[in-house]
């Protein structure tokens, strides 16, 4: 709890400079499901998220973001609140860099709330990102995700998504011999009036210990996903 009190007090002292020293914004997104990985975080129901971000011209920034979660009996969760910072830089070529941190928090919940860290490249239309966990989800395990996505502009403000990812690491090897799985999605997006749309095909499937869950609690099974967000301040 004082590690996340800390986290809390360092983001609001960072955005408090946001006026005079960076870039403050704020999105808010509406979603039929929140997708973690392929794997639903709120039994494959609707999600309302919401991050405030900070960035400084010299590549830093931090934020904090949450949405409601959903994980059957297990822990007496209801949100999830992460904390992040991070550093981001580029070179004239037009390939850019993004390294950082991030802490999930479950407030109010038995104790999942965990570290995990992130290093991530891109250019043009490709960026790919590894991130690792010495303790997933306070299991006292490891697990890395790598991913690759592409984002392709198509002509009226809509846009073509793919994306497909791998997890791995010693916290899966207590699923019944599934010690890694893969998930992807392909999706499409539409920019219009200050709002983003997408919809997508998600399947995490490939974690077979997920696969058709009870209630669709953690469930990885393929499904549509639907979601709207908006970033303030609107630009001009």
């Amino acid at each position: 709890m004082k590690n996340v009190k800390w986290l809390v007090a360092s983001v609001a002292l960072a955005v408090a400079g946001a006026a005079n020293a960076g870039d403050f914004s704020m999105t808010v997104t509406a979603t039929s499901d929140y997708d973690f990985r392929g794997v639903t975080q709120t039994a494959q129901d609707p999600a309302l998220q919401m991050s405030v971000d900070w960035a400084a011209d010299n590549g830093l920034y931090v934020g904090a973001w949450g949405s409601n979660v959903d994980f059957g009996d297990c822990c007496d969760e209801n949100v999830e609140l992460d904390l992040y910072a991070g550093f981001a830089g580029g070179d004239e070529e037009g390939l850019t860099f993004d390294v950082g941190g991030v802490y999930y928090t479950y407030p109010g919940a038995d104790d999942l709330d965990y570290p995990e860290i992130w290093a991530g490249i891109a250019y043009g239309m490709f960026d790919a990102k590894l991130w690792y966990s010495w303790d997933f989800f306070a299991l006292d395990e490891d697990a890395f995700y790598v991913e690759g996505n592409v984002n392709v502009p198509l002509p009226a403000e809509f846009g073509l998504v793919l994306h497909a990812g791998y997890s791995d690491g010693t916290v899966f090897e207590d699923f019944e011999g599934y010690e890694s799985y893969f998930d992807y999605s392909i999706g499409f997006t539409k920019s219009f009036g200050g709002f983003d749309f997408e919809l997508k095909w998600v399947d995490g499937s490939d974690w077979k210990a997920l696969d058709g869950t009870e209630g669709d609690v953690l469930s990885s099974e393929a499904r549509v996903i639907f979601s709207v967000s908006t970033t303030l301040p609107w630009a001009e």
